[in-house]
């Protein structure tokens, strides 16, 4: 009997190996790239501003990256439009990711609700206004999963999109 059993689940193993496979997420059609490129502070800032926690993973090209690429992606494709994610590859955009104060490469933080600062201060330029924005590193699991926690601690209110 137990050798029946074992040749009918090789049989059929043989069968639904592609089912499996798929089924196990592995690949994924994702659709169209929701990761959102970094060009610019002032294209960074009026993202901010439309409301949603944005999610920033600063890179370099290195073999853990290329996970984390793909990682972010898949998270991307997730929580989109409620979350948006945003790539800056730190080569290309030094200043911006200099002021991040961080020597390990690749990490994410978690930017959120942008607020007019409570003093403005001395400027050269009247038509520059500065913002509080809280940020939170992110120090979970660099996974779908280590992300969904993540805005369940923080409190981020979201709808997942499979």
């Amino acid at each position: 009997m137990i050798l029946l059993h074992r040749l009918c689940f090789r049989a059929a193993g043989h069968y639904f190996l592609p089912i499996i496979r798929y089924y196990t997420g592995y690949p994924k059609d994702l659709g169209p790239s929701r990761i959102i490129p970094f060009t610019s502070e002032r294209q960074f800032v009026q993202l901010l501003h439309q409301g949603q926690p944005v999610v920033v993973a600063f890179t370099i090209k290195c073999t853990y990256t290329h996970h984390l690429d793909q990682v972010v992606e898949e998270a991307a494709a997730t929580f989109y439009p409620h979350i948006k994610f945003v790539q800056v590859e730190c080569p290309k955009y030094p200043g911006f990711c200099m002021t991040r104060q961080r020597n390990e490469y690749p990490f994410i933080e978690v930017f959120y609700n942008p607020e007019l600062a409570a003093s403005q201060g001395k400027s050269v330029d009247p038509n520059i206004t500065k913002y509080a924005v809280e940020v939170l590193p992110f120090n979970y699991d660099h996974s779908v999963y280590g992300f969904r926690e993540y805005f369940k601690k923080h409190g981020f209110k979201y709808v997942e999109t499979d």
